[in-house]
């Protein structure tokens, strides 16, 4: 081995071996299988540290798995279809200053390369060779020979083939629905599209119509039944408000609502019209009629109405909503003279309509007070808002004032007051996202209600009882996110799965149209089982409806598919039986942001088009990445490119790192100080490896080990091991990889350090055999160059060598708590050495009295049986004759003692059931070396009966806890 640990030479090395000796390229075989998949990336831009952890995650559980010998697949592929890199390349051609600056500083692109890339075909093509690029260099055992970019011409016809199918089922249909709509590229968008709002949804308002004269003054609303309470409209004096003649199924209306909402009604199914602007001040102070109640309200003054929010005016219901009882409070003797208002807003009467429990009849005002709010800008008037809907929402019921709508639950009421709302012409539903979206072309986008739209009918209930079948069926990690998953399916809606721009397949049934990005990638799994076969010599016209049926589906016969297809034999069946062997999914792992679309896609994909022995059978979600406490962005920055990252630390220092940071669903943050103490961690390991290497003969790493006469201490490292063994095990298979490293690595490295320090040399071999393969998942190219030191042939990969594997006949409990209290004496000593302040010159040991220990066992059993209380054991204790003479230490011990058991976790209490061992032989075998650490004499004495106390030290003992006196 190198005397220096040199990642960047060990890398490229075993990267260069793997390659050439094709270990990851799968084929199906005897054994059993195991198929595993990450999102493959979208090629607008260098991989970063998101796609680092994902994809690591998959990496280490392909190895994992591979190890415990399973054949695994685990391959890889380019997302490229819709509108972003389309826009990408628009933004370069244009020289956009801020894309340049990104993708120079960021992506580390020259900025000659960059002018290169002005076509949406040179971005694909650049991307696609830098992200497999990086990939190897991180060492991720893919099977390059299934890559493909969603743009290729026979990926296409797979796509065609899967919506064909879709639409024959009905799954596919046309009509007008809401969408998320870019105004710039006159397309829709979905969450990939989306520079900001990512998560935002489309949330149904119900527009209610207040009449002024001979015109309406919509406001929009979540709480239609809140209507009965208004007291009062708001309008923003600063807002630019216009007349437009609005048109909906041949009958016209003039509303006034702001500009903004204006220019979001030209994208509803009503014609609208322009009339005239209309002056905000002629707004304030007017009479209008509430449609519901017939009553008059006034509008009034206020400058929190956002104009590009619903309507631009706002209904106002004091009595039940904090934010309108404040601004209301706020205008009480106020001089409204300039808006020619002579009333006094403190005259209004608030109206209650809800009868909430443990509220009083005016809920906002109990709120406001309860939360001790001064005015509307304090921001404990949000809490207070949230309090009185959620409590409104969940257990509130409509009042008498309410006519026919008395006594039903306020959340049952929207859907049925809405419907009698439209049915009277006084209310209409208005759609608004639930937050801003950004197009990635940087134009705000808005709801559309698209005509002769194609959707993707995920409403269908029968559809989603399917999906909640195989999520009920399958594993989801960590398992919590289950009832998430459900959730979502009760939520999701149809989805726009067309548009008129971009990259991507044309609606094989409506060519007019391009398949959205996210409905075209939720079954590519299938296509990397066939995408192996795919050679220049298979044109997209041999793969037919009948190939796909027939390998995929396992419709019609072989026959038939040669005469339709044009292909071989072979080819076809060797299709088919790869599918059959390698199909389902066993694992599916991804980033939590996938699991309200794609991951939900790929479920509804999944049971639509396959048979239930295909479905899915494990979904893994892990959380985001930000660097140094900043969200990364692609397109704005900062950004930590995979590239960058083993470039300055290494490919298996990236991977320890950002693996052992954050565990499952949490969010790991990437710090430099972190990675640099993981690399000087990694050296340490790699320098631990050679000196043992150095030390022992290759016999000694390849004879078997076969332990004989081993001695305590030895004892005790088997046994430890064998814990950090299972654990290790146990957590990946849970994809808790923080955890597993922590076994695997950092405890490990504790354990061989005290194993060292107490003189043990005799399992070194052995332990660096059984830890090298621990960590060949995470490091895998340090595993190899440490394996191969060992003695190992070239061929002999560690890759493909055996996971360690838990052997329970190796736990010796009385061995680990015999170094527990070693230890842990150890450290009481050096704790007092360092409070004095003082050399001693001897040191005494006192074990625990037998009545102590007596006892200590009655309450560990007592304990495991769920029967341990104070008084319990005391009585049980003095019931033994041997006890009396205790009898008053014995309550003060049992008075300590309870509660630190009861404190201990079930497996502890387990360990300490079968424990057996004697404290004196223990300390006794260990003077040597206490006093090699300590460097002055060391006496243990029993503490039933001490030679030398002179202050009564031996008293103060405990179990696994020797009171110690130094002189």
């Amino acid at each position: 081995m190198q005397k220096h640990y040199r990642p960047d030479v060990i890398e490229k090395k075993w990267i260069s071996r793997w390659t050439s000796s094709k270990i990851f390229e799968a084929e199906p075989d005897k054994g059993s299988k195991y198929f595993i998949t990450v999102p493959y990336p979208y090629l607008n831009g260098i991989l970063h540290a998101g796609h680092t952890r994902t994809f690591t995650i998959g990496d280490v559980i392909a190895r994992y798995r591979r190890m415990q010998g399973y054949n695994v697949l685990f391959p890889m592929g380019f997302h490229v279809t819709g509108t972003p890199i389309v826009g990408l390349a628009e933004l370069i051609r244009n020289r956009d200053p801020q894309t340049i600056e990104v993708y120079s500083k960021h992506h580390g692109i020259s900025d000659d390369r960059l002018q290169t890339l002005n076509t949406p075909e040179k971005i694909v093509d650049y991307f696609s060779v830098e992200a497999e690029k990086s990939m190897r260099s991180i060492g991720y055992s893919i099977d390059w020979r299934r890559k493909f970019t969603t743009t290729d011409d026979t990926y296409k016809k797979f796509i065609e083939w899967q919506f064909n199918h879709l639409h024959e089922k009905g799954y596919i249909v046309k009509g007008s629905h809401p969408v998320k709509w870019c105004p710039g590229d006159d397309n829709p968008v979905e969450d990939h599209d989306i520079l900001h709002g990512e998560g935002a949804t489309i949330v149904d308002y119900t527009l209610i119509k207040f009449r002024y004269e001979d015109m309406i003054i919509p406001c929009a609303t979540l709480r239609p039944e809140t209507t009965f309470g208004v007291t009062n409209l708001w309008v923003n004096p600063e807002a630019e408000y216009v007349k437009v003649k609005v048109k909906k199924e041949g009958s016209h209306e003039l509303w006034i609502v702001s500009r903004e909402a204006y220019e979001k009604l030209t994208f509803t199914d009503r014609n609208v019209e322009l009339v005239e602007k209309v002056p905000a001040m002629s707004l304030i102070g007017i009479k209008v009629e509430n449609p519901l109640t017939g009553d008059e309200v006034i509008t009034l003054p206020a400058s929190f109405v956002k104009a590009g929010n619903g309507s631009g005016i706002v209904m106002s219901v004091p009595a039940h909503a904090p934010f309108d009882y404040l601004a209301l409070r706020d205008l009480y003797d106020a001089d409204l003279s300039e808006y020619e208002i002579t009333e006094n807003p403190g005259d209004i009467k608030l109206i209650s309509l809800i009868d909430v429990p443990d509220f009083g009849e005016y809920p906002a005002v109990d709120a406001v007070e309860k939360f001790n709010i001064r005015d509307q800008k304090d921001p404990r008037a949000e809490d207070a808002t949230k309090l009185v809907y959620r409590r409104e929402f969940h257990s509130g019921v409509l009042k008498e004032n309410t006519g026919k709508y008395a006594n039903i639950k306020v959340s049952k009421i929207k859907n049925i007051l809405t419907q009698d709302l439209i049915e009277q012409n006084i209310g209409e539903i208005f759609y608004e996202f639930s937050e801003p979206v950004v197009c990635r072309c940087g134009t705000p986008c808005v709801v559309k209600m698209v005509r002769g739209q194609w959707f993707l009918n995920y409403s269908d209930p029968q559809w989603k009882e399917m999906v909640y079948k195989c999520i009920e069926q399958m594993d989801i990690i960590p398992e919590e996110l289950r009832v998430e998953f459900n959730n979502k399916v009760d939520w999701l809606k149809d989805k726009a799965c067309a548009r008129k721009k971009g990259l991507g397949t044309r609606l094989p049934f409506d060519k007019d149209w391009l398949i959205e990005s996210l409905a075209d990638s939720t079954i590519y799994m299938s296509y990397y089982i066939i995408s192996k076969f795919l050679t220049e010599n298979i044109k997209p016209e041999n793969l037919t409806k009948k190939l796909f049926d027939y390998v995929l589906l396992d419709v019609g016969t072989l026959e038939e598919v040669l005469e339709d297809c044009g292909l071989d034999k072979n080819t076809i069946e060797g299709m088919k039986n790869d599918f059959e062997y390698w199909y389902p999914v066993d694992m599916r792992t991804s980033g939590k942001d996938l699991v309200p679309n794609h991951l939900l896609f790929f479920l509804f994909h999944h049971v639509a088009i396959f048979d239930e022995d295909k479905w899915p059978k494990t979904i893994a979600v892990n959380g985001f990445v930000s660097l140094e406490g900043e969200k990364m962005s692609k397109s704005k920055g900062p950004l930590l490119t995979m590239n960058e990252a083993v470039r300055t630390y290494g490919a298996d220092v990236t991977r320890m790192y950002i693996l052992s940071s954050a565990e499952q669903t949490q969010d790991a943050d990437w710090k430099n100080s972190g990675v640099e103490a993981a690399k000087k961690q990694i050296e340490r390991f790699y320098t631990f490896s050679q000196e043992i290497i150095d030390s022992y003969s290759e016999e000694a790493f390849l004879s078997g080990y076969e332990i004989s006469e081993i001695e305590h201490i030895d004892k005790w490292l088997l046994s430890k091991v064998q814990r950090r063994i299972n654990q290790t095990n146990v957590s990946l298979d849970q994809i808790k990889t923080r955890n597993a490293l922590q076994n695997s690595f950092f405890l490990m490295f504790n354990d061989i350090r005290w194993y060292q320090r107490r003189g043990g040399v005799k399992l070194l071999p052995y332990i660096l055999d059984v830890w090298v393969r621990l960590m060949a998942p995470f490091t895998p190219h340090l595993s190899e160059e440490v394996w191969s030191y060992m003695g190992h042939d070239e061929s002999d990969f560690i890759s493909l060598a055996q996971y360690p594997q838990y052997n329970s006949a190796l736990v010796d409990i009385n061995a680990e708590l015999a170094e527990e209290m070693i230890s842990n004496t150890l450290e009481d000593i050096e704790e007092i050495i360092k409070v004095i302040k003082l050399s001693p010159s001897k040191i005494y040991l006192y074990t625990s009295q037998n009545w102590k220990i007596s006892i200590f066992k009655k309450a560990i059993f007592m304990s495991s049986e769920g029967k341990l209380e104070v008084g319990t054991l005391i009585k049980e204790a003095m019931s033994d004759p041997e006890m009396k003479k205790y009898g008053k230490k014995i309550p003060k011990f049992v008075q300590k003692l309870v509660p630190e058991i009861k404190s201990m976790k079930p497996e502890r209490i387990e360990t300490l059931l079968q424990a057996d061992f004697n404290e004196e032989e223990i300390l006794k075998g260990s003077v040597l070396f206490f006093e090699k650490e300590t460097g002055c004499s060391v006496k243990v004495y029993s503490g039933d009966d001490p030679e030398y106390d002179p202050e009564g030290k031996s008293a103060h003992a405990s179990i696994l806890r020797p009171a110690i006196y130094i002189e």
